[in-house]
């Protein structure tokens, strides 16, 4: 484990492995999706999180993310894993974490849409909309 570990902070120390922080812009982007869509400016927020990159790892990995709340209850986070990669989920409770099924996004417009999709999906499923899947 501390090789792991050792390994993992010489990466860091390598430009194209360091994982760099969260812009000015890059919340902005979530936020201008929403404005979009129904006119409401809804303000994103850099943070850092702990979180399993890989569904085998056992340690939590801290990693720049992006956290916006929503009025209805929801939680957009996207996890900034690379110089232009991104995951991105949403919190619904929080024991219910739903992803958009892909893994990694290289441009945060195409990863917010995604994700702004899925929570569409999940709400029109809990309301007998759409079948559950």
């Amino acid at each position: 484990m501390r090789a792991v570990q050792f390994v993992l902070q010489q990466m860091a120390n390598i430009p194209e492995y360091r994982i760099p922080d969260i812009t000015e812009t890059e919340p902005r982007v979530l936020s201008a999706t929403r404005k979009q869509r129904d006119g409401r400016n809804i303000a994103a927020r850099p943070a850092d999180a702990e979180a399993r990159i890989n569904s085998s790892d056992r340690e939590l990995t801290p990693r720049p993310v992006i956290v916006r709340r929503s009025e209805d209850g929801f939680t957009f986070v996207i996890i900034k894993t690379g110089q232009r990669n991104d995951r991105c989920r949403f919190v619904y409770k929080p024991c219910k974490q739903i992803d958009t099924g892909t893994r990694e996004y290289h441009d945060l417009a195409e990863c917010t849409v995604a994700l702004r999709q899925v929570r569409a999906d999940h709400v029109a499923e809990e309301h007998g909309d759409l079948p559950a899947r």
